[in-house]
């Protein structure tokens, strides 16, 4: 990976989705990061989508790049050598993320106490310490009730929350670590999972929209709210979506389509300002009117044919199998991705991390670890363990390899 921030050692205690991505996307800024797991893996270890042999690429997608250390957390031997490792000696280390309850010895005055400078950011589910998950936040958020057509609330499959709060870790543990390089001092940082979700309805303008307006945003189907867009059905039974959101986007959808002045006499006859965002979407059942003909009309790929150059903005519904085998973005003409021999996987295709750094040209993926691949790695080279000992802590059942840890059934199988 790059170098960006290989000064650093983060120590990830973690599962599902939050804090793997932050973690995952440190190590592929170039950070040490070290996920500690139980012997047979988190409760992540087995999460859908999963191979035919049972292998999870849920948890390969969200740990390339980290190191894989499986400890008997179970244990006290086993605790004490996850907080040797993540307190360990170092500038850049002794920074730790979890969204997991603390273990005894574990948490952040335990971890304080073998090192003073430590950094702890621990995610948790609601502010008051209960749990919570990206489903239970979002059906809260009432984006559920303005998704679809409001007969019944539809929660977004994306965890969009998790996606969020996991990158908004990066920025904190970034953020953490610059304190302590200027000042010395170590601290706990806490985030809650349904703050970043109440925190995203307010930047958005929904809270102030109750507040102060005295609404709440209607359920509009796949209607863009605010200006005009919508889905269309095309002759041959595909669906795109089509967005004007700017006077230039709204002048080129009449070209493309030869419909200018057909739209442009929506204006006069329905007392709107056709160049306004919300006189499009006051206009919008009219628009629609004029366009879904001419999109039902023709094919998904006259319409691509007449919308190319044109400025129009606009997009293809497709499944995730037509995203990967026709869409070129998702393919290795995208830098973004190559093709990585993953370990109890196979070959396919992974992305990297969405940047390009003048400073640090893109470097090939790394695939996942296996559970233990690096322990034994870790605990001498971080630990300085000799090789006696790590056989010892094998043979007592408190450290395990990806040859001695046993796999674990798969229970976790279909949680969130």
């Amino acid at each position: 990976m790059n170098q960006l921030l290989a000064d650093l050692r983060i120590v990830e205690f973690s599962a599902f989705v939050a804090a793997p991505l932050g973690g995952m996307t440190m190590a592929q800024l170039g950070a040490e990061v070290i996920r500690i797991d139980p012997l047979k893996g988190g409760i992540d270890h087995h999460r859908w989508p999963v191979t035919a042999s049972g292998a999870s690429l849920y948890w390969a997608g969200l740990n390339k790049a980290k190191r894989s250390v499986a400890l008997a957390l179970d244990k006290p031997e086993g605790r004490e050598l996850a907080k040797a490792i993540a307190t360990a000696p170092g500038p850049g280390a002794g920074i730790v993320l979890t969204n997991l309850p603390p273990l005894p010895g574990l948490d952040y005055a335990s971890l304080k106490a073998a090192r003073d400078d430590v950094i702890l950011l621990r995610l948790i589910g609601n502010r008051d310490g209960s749990a919570a998950v990206d489903y239970t936040v979002n059906a809260a958020s009432g984006f559920p009730l303005v998704t679809g057509d409001g007969t019944r609330p539809i929660n977004n499959v994306l965890p969009a929350w998790d996606v969020a709060t996991g990158l908004y870790l990066t920025t904190a543990l970034l953020a953490a670590e610059r304190h302590r390089t200027r000042t010395g001092a170590g601290q706990e940082v806490v985030a809650a999972l349904a703050d970043v979700m109440l925190a995203m309805v307010g930047h958005l303008g929904y809270i102030g929209d109750v507040q102060v307006n005295g609404t709440s945003r209607p359920p509009l189907g796949n209607d863009l709210y605010g200006s005009f867009g919508r889905d269309f059905a095309t002759a041959d039974g595909q669906r795109v979506m089509i967005i004007a959101l700017t006077p230039r986007q709204w002048r080129a959808l009449g070209r493309a389509t030869g419909l200018s002045d057909a739209l442009a006499a929506l204006g006069p006859r329905l007392g709107v300002d056709l160049d306004t965002e919300a006189g499009r979407f006051a206009a919008r059942d009219a628009i629609a009117d004029i366009v879904a003909p001419w999109c039902a009309a023709r094919s998904l790929g006259e319409i691509a044919a007449a919308f190319e150059g044109s400025g129009v903005l606009w997009g293809p519904f497709q499944d995730f199998a037509t995203l990967v085998n026709a869409d070129s973005r998702c393919s290795t003409a995208n830098p973004l991705f190559a093709e990585i021999d993953q370990p109890g996987i196979g070959r396919y295709l992974a992305p990297g991390l969405p940047l390009d750094f003048g400073a640090a040209p893109r470097q090939p993926t790394r695939p996942a670890p296996l559970l233990g691949q690096h322990t034994d790695e870790v605990l001498s080279r971080v630990l300085g363990l000799s090789a006696a000992e790590i056989g010892r802590l094998h043979d007592a059942g408190i450290a395990a390899g990806p040859k001695d840890a046993p796999e674990a059934p798969p229970e976790a199988l279909g949680a969130n």
